[in-house]
């Protein structure tokens, strides 16, 4: 849900199955972000999705910060609370951005037992999504969807999987996506997430400033040929088009979600 869309989402009430909606905006009692939100939410289901729970930091958890999160749950009833598999600081200091995990046995156990814990703080099972990377650790010890799958197999929790991101680092990495993809528990995953990345000299960058390009169409449409309806976003964060471009792409996902529906019948 973006601000420039709100009057015609209220207005208008355009064919859309449900919003994401950024939790860290509504974190102020009232004002006009929550009245908006109200109208948004008489009329479509939503998803709550975070960037600030640094779930898998060792630095303590935020107890404040999941207080509000517990507000925004208790408030708007969303469909589903997610956040990244990633830290977002260290040492007393924010990076204001997804930084990688090493993959290790050390680091599982971490975020395992911090997952629980929000959970628990919250109420219900959050998904962690997979975060686009720039680097790999060298300590890492097993693979990124060994991880992803034994983080939601040990605390309990869904997965949302994030196919630009797998693509992302695809390019980056020279990993398979595919495999990626394929290699995670089907009946963890809870949302999936579609957006558009910017080409740079030596890498992509998950810029969620484009359109979706057709390598991560495949991935989808491949993936979705047997799988359930999962609920499925398109990301356009930067360089938002009219609301128009998104639903023709939303459009598009739900024709391949159906077909794979039909198929797997």
């Amino acid at each position: 849900m973006r601000d420039a869309h709100i009057p015609a989402l209220v207005s208008g009430k355009p064919q859309v199955n449900w919003l994401e909606v950024l939790s860290d905006n509504y974190f102020a009692d009232g004002g006009l972000a929550h009245r908006q939100l109200e109208a948004i939410r008489e009329h479509y289901p939503i998803a709550l999705h975070s960037v600030g729970m640094s779930i898998g930091s060792t630095a303590p958890l935020n107890k404040d910060y999941f207080k509000q999160i517990k507000k925004l749950i208790v408030r708007y009833k969303p469909e589903l609370v997610s956040d990244h598999l990633c830290f977002t600081g260290a040492g007393g200091v924010e990076s204001h951005d997804l930084l990688p995990l090493p993959w290790t046995e050390e680091a599982l156990s971490n975020t395992v037992g911090r997952i629980k814990q929000i959970q628990d703080w919250l109420g219900m099972p959050i998904a962690v999504e997979n975060i686009s990377t720039y680097l790999r650790y060298r300590h890492s010890t097993i693979g990124e969807a060994e991880f992803i799958s034994a983080v939601a197999e040990q605390a309990d929790c869904f997965i949302l999987l994030d196919i630009n991101n797998a693509y992302v680092n695809q390019v980056n990495h020279g990993e398979d996506a595919e495999t990626f993809i394929r290699s995670l528990p089907v009946e963890r995953i809870a949302q999936i997430h579609l957006g558009g990345y910017e080409t740079k000299p030596d890498f992509l960058l998950d810029a969620h400033n484009h359109a979706v390009s057709e390598p991560v169409w495949a991935l989808f449409a491949n993936f979705v040929s047997d799988t359930p309806n999962i609920p499925t976003l398109i990301e356009w964060d930067r360089d938002v088009p009219p609301l128009e471009t998104l639903l023709e792409q939303a459009a598009h996902a739900q024709k391949l979600l159906d077909a794979g529906a039909m198929a797997s019948v």
